[in-house]
């Protein structure tokens, strides 16, 4: 099937009904990113089998679920890649899909790359620098796998990640197919309980799992529910004053602004210096990006 069309999944209400405007039809955006997943993967390429970093939290979790549906759990070889500060309920949690779909598994500790680095040459690195090369370290990790397994890599990514640019450059983004690259955080719950992921992913904190007690949200000072609602009107195009006067709190407006426009290179793929008129990926105006 060719599902490169479009499809109107979103249900877009001009009003500020928060939750109207951020509905999905979940049955039809499951059955859609599964057509999607069988068209990239066994049409375009004419590949049968899939790799997936499996952190345990919703989204690599709604993933991990499609694909299953889509290729057959045995064609979706998943991988733990924890850190020595990984907690331990990621890996229980982990564990519950794995055993849920009757998935091929291997446990890969990072330790070992990321300490000998650190060790070595950075002792007194920082969080986010740690959280930059383990995120980078299972990208190494997932990629390797994939040459080996002969198996497509799948990203895990959401929209709202995306457009706060809350992941790693050239690690989390790498992947070369992405089914949920076009649906907020909030959207990803919604699916998630129409796919039967265990309630206990749904429902915690969303975290980067580095730091104890560090949450997605406590990063961003705002929820994913309010950063959703601002997001979806944002990039409609609706100016920040006509946020405001929508309801919006002006701090809020502006944590979700600053964020979307600072944030504007992580979306974009290097710049080259174009020299001729056949520069790839380059030989057009730059798009309006939000």
């Amino acid at each position: 099937m060719n599902v490169s069309g479009s499809i109107p999944v979103i249900s877009v209400d001009p009003t500020p009904d928060h939750d109207q405007a951020l509905a999905i039809n979940t049955k039809l955006v499951r059955e859609w990113l599964v057509a999607f997943l069988r068209d990239e993967v066994n049409r375009r390429r004419k590949m049968e089998k899939v790799v997936i970093g499996l952190s345990g939290g919703v989204d690599s979790a709604v993933v991990t679920y499609l694909c299953a549906e889509a290729f057959g759990p045995e064609n979706v070889h998943v991988f733990r890649m924890p850190y020595k500060r990984s907690s331990q309920e990621s890996l229980d949690h982990a564990q519950m899909i794995i055993e849920d779909l009757g998935l091929p598994v291997r446990t890969i500790d990072i330790t070992p790359m990321v300490d000998g680095y650190i060790n070595s040459s950075e002792p007194e690195i920082d969080p986010t620098r740690l959280g930059n090369v383990c995120a980078r370290t299972r990208m190494i990790v997932l990629f390797d796998q994939s040459a080996k397994l002969r198996g497509l890599p799948i990203g895990t990514g959401n929209k709202s990640e995306r457009l706060f640019g809350y992941y790693t450059w050239h690690a989390d983004d790498s992947p070369p197919i992405n089914p949920l690259g076009d649906l907020f955080k909030t959207q990803v719950w919604q699916l998630a309980e129409e796919i039967g992921v265990p309630k206990e992913i749904i429902h915690k904190p969303a975290t980067a799992d580095l730091v104890k007690g560090q949450t997605d949200e406590g990063d961003f000072g705002i929820t994913y529910a309010q950063a959703d609602r601002i997001l979806h009107y944002m990039i409609q195009g609706y100016r920040d004053s006509k946020l405001v006067e929508m309801g919006f709190s002006p701090e809020e407006v502006t944590i979700v602004r600053k964020r979307v426009s600072g944030t504007h290179w992580k979306r974009k793929l290097p710049t080259v210096a174009m020299l001729t008129s056949t520069a790839i990926n380059e030989y057009y105006l730059r798009p309006v990006d939000y």
